[in-house]
């Protein structure tokens, strides 16, 4: 091996050891990938690299993280197990090297016409912790002729590096959110425990037995929305959520909400205003994934506002940014509650006898969002009422 040669090697092995203490430094999951995904792009000297993971209960294979794109459009593009180089690389456990990427039938041809990027040669790995393939390292199109055994060496280490940090990231947040979700559901158990308690005593009144009855039901129900909504924020926070992208009609997916939540509205004696621009621009998302967003933020915005209240909900553009307002004239939220609103399984105090809830839902609305490259704000004022906004990357 020629100096220079041997230089450059060292070079690029003394950044995979600095590269340990910084997949180390996060337990942000998006976070963690991204400084993967641009630290083998760097050390394989390649154009361009991703990360997919794979979901084993339901044998699939999706990106989570990309370098050479806007990650809103690719994550989430679930690539096909059995005809994909990576689902090789996750079956087979074994990395490889594609000279001509083109001319290899396991070749996966929707990748290249989503990025605008035609693959020439691929450098893949796979991701594997406790014996197990958890996902895949790829690097695309090395900037100076074709990977080498080196370069699959040195993506190897960072892949074993990346597999670890990945499954530890995941562990953390799942042994954290546990312990919240413990916590939580000890109320409805307590409620549940008395209430069978009581029922076995003979000299109850059938009316108070029909009481605690539907004390039974409510509490059945509030377990099951907790254990539902605390299902899809484990999934967004570990990365195992998957979101299929498409092109959105914003005017559609509203009126669509509006539709769903009229009959609520009706039965409270609320009025829905609504004012969607009609030059409003669609969004490149996952349709059911922004609609769960509003019909929440809309069953919010209806719980918290008294009888015969008002709702207005609008949708227009900002700076590139389709923009969905949606207010109430509720009692509005404490100046101190503000910066906890979005926190997962935060009740404002005093909350609780206005509307029932899971304390998951604008938690979960946040991280869908944020998913989508936008972001959530709200404002309010006691007395006055609330007005939660959307904001998202328009197509254009």
């Amino acid at each position: 091996m020629k100096e220079n040669e041997l230089s450059n090697l060292l070079e690029r092995y003394q950044k995979l050891i600095g590269l340990s203490l910084d997949l180390a430094s996060t337990l942000d999951l998006n976070e963690l990938l991204n400084r993967i995904v641009n630290a083998a792009a760097d050390i394989c000297h390649a154009e361009a690299a991703s990360i997919l993971l794979y979901d084993e209960s339901h044998k699939q294979l999706y990106f989570q993280a990309a370098t050479n794109m806007d990650t809103s459009m690719m994550r989430g593009l679930i690539v096909p197990v059995s005809s994909s180089i990576a689902g090789w690389i996750v079956l087979n456990h074994q990395p490889v090297i594609v000279n001509d990427a083109q001319k290899d039938p396991r070749h996966f041809e929707k990748i290249g016409q989503i990025t605008q990027i035609t693959t020439k040669s691929l450098l893949g790995v796979p991701l594997i912790t406790q014996h197990r393939a958890i996902g895949v390292l790829e690097a695309i199109n090395r900037y100076d002729g074709h990977f080498t055994q080196e370069d699959q060496n040195i993506l190897m280490a960072l892949g074993a590096q990346a597999a670890v940090a990945i499954e530890n990231t995941r562990l953390f947040h799942q042994s954290d959110l546990i312990s919240d979700l413990v916590h939580e559901i000890r109320t409805p158990l307590a409620s549940l425990t008395a209430a069978t308690h009581l029922l076995r005593r003979v000299e109850l009144q059938e009316g108070m037995r029909e009481t605690i009855i539907e004390t039974m039901e409510v509490e059945i129900q509030r377990l099951s929305e907790l254990t539902t909504a605390f299902l899809d924020f484990a999934r967004l926070e570990s990365g195992r959520m998957l979101f299929n992208y498409e092109m959105v009609n914003i005017k559609e997916l509203l009126i669509e909400c509006i539709v769903i939540s009229s009959s609520k509205i009706e039965q409270r004696n609320q009025t829905l205003t609504y004012e969607i621009d009609d030059g409003v621009q669609p969004i490149h998302a996952d349709y059911d994934k922004i609609k769960q967003v509003v019909l929440n933020l809309l069953s919010n915005a209806i719980n918290y506002t008294p009888e015969g209240g008002k709702l207005l909900l609008t949708a227009g553009k900002t700076e590139g940014d389709v923009v969905i307002h949606i207010k109430d004239n509720g009692p509005g939220i404490p100046t101190e509650s503000l910066p906890h609103i979005f926190e997962r399984f935060y009740r404002v105090p005093g909350s609780e006898r206005l509307a029932q809830g899971t304390g998951l839902g604008l938690s979960i609305c946040q991280s869908i969002i944020e998913t989508h490259r936008g972001k959530i704000t709200v404002q309010s004022q006691v007395g006055r009422g609330t007005t939660f906004s959307v904001y998202l990357p328009s197509a254009a």
